[in-house]
């Protein structure tokens, strides 16, 4: 799946494993818009239910160990260093929290001074984790000041507006959906993209939208919907996505949301991605280190 998505595996020092992506997003060609996708912790300490990237967790990168690998896919794909694409963007999203280690800032600081002849997209998505304001107050600095005139992705993963099954789900401390609002709305730059809403939406989930009216106003902030991917966790926990096997079979909810005012992207993607290991929730040295082997994930790697 070479022409969709590749899957990298690096060793640290001290034996730390971390992973990175680079891909395509159909229809669009790699000449319109390349996503790298790097890790910022070693493993992940949060263990959400459906994700296999909590398999373990060995501390957070240095800004050199996230460039590195910016720069490895970089020269991997163009190996002259000339990016060929109208668009690149790279999600802070692989392994780990974003929010849990500050060194994120300094590399988005360095991505405008690297690549100033490239139009960038930097994607930060966060479970906003209670504790760690100076890591939202830099990034809204950074976002006012270096990329005031640019387009940036802020998306915070909720899953669901039930804030008790929340907790379970992203079982660390978290802010409240009042205190991510104040954040989304220092966050957002009128006439660029909004602040997206994530839901990896599961059964017995719920998706209220008088809740989201209540704290998220549709100027603002928009919702992405999509299903859960196939992982070892999501087994294990026995999580059943809302949407079946990658069937559009739940558009009423859509329409609802929709009604109430709010912009939704009903990300769905590519399901031969789930067999490279290359979406979100999955970590290829999970799968490699579980002897239960699944159907319908990891098949390619």
């Amino acid at each position: 799946m070479d022409n969709l998505s590749k899957v990298f595996i690096a060793e640290l020092e001290e034996g730390r494993l971390i992973e990175f992506v680079e891909s395509v997003q159909p229809p669009r060609k790699i000449s319109e818009k390349w996503v790298l996708i790097i890790s910022t912790l070693a493993g992940c300490p949060v263990k959400c239910l459906m994700c296999d990237a909590g398999y373990y967790f060995k501390g957070k990168l240095s800004k050199e160990e996230m460039i590195a690998q910016i720069e490895y896919l970089v020269k991997d794909k163009f190996p002259s260093s000339e990016i060929k694409t109208e668009m690149l963007k790279i999600q802070f999203a692989r392994l780990g929290e974003p929010a849990m280690n500050i060194n994120v800032i300094d590399v988005l600081k360095w991505l405008p001074v690297r690549y100033e002849d490239i139009n960038i997209l930097p994607s930060v998505s966060s479970i906003a984790p209670k504790g760690f304001d100076l890591f939202f107050e830099k990034l809204i600095e950074v976002r006012q000041n270096l990329y005031s005139d640019k387009d940036f992705q802020m998306q915070f993963s909720i899953h669901t507006t039930d804030v008790e099954k929340r907790n379970k789900i992203i079982p660390v401390r978290k802010m409240t959906f009042e205190e991510m609002a104040v954040i989304g709305k220092k966050m957002y730059k009128n006439g660029f993209r909004k602040i997206a809403l994530n839901f990896a939406l599961m059964k017995d989930s719920p998706l209220e939208v008088s809740v989201l009216k209540k704290y998220f106003s549709p100027e603002l902030f928009m919702l992405k919907i999509t299903p859960v991917n196939p992982t070892y966790s999501k087994l294990r926990n026995e999580v059943e996505s809302f949407f079946n096997a990658y069937e559009e079979d739940k558009n009423y909810l859509i329409d609802e949301i929709k009604s109430a005012g709010y912009d939704v992207i009903l990300s769905i993607g590519e399901k031969d991605e789930n067999l490279v290991g290359s979406n979100c929730g999955q970590f290829i040295v999970s799968h490699l280190n579980n002897d239960y082997k699944l159907c319908d994930g990891y098949t390619n790697v």
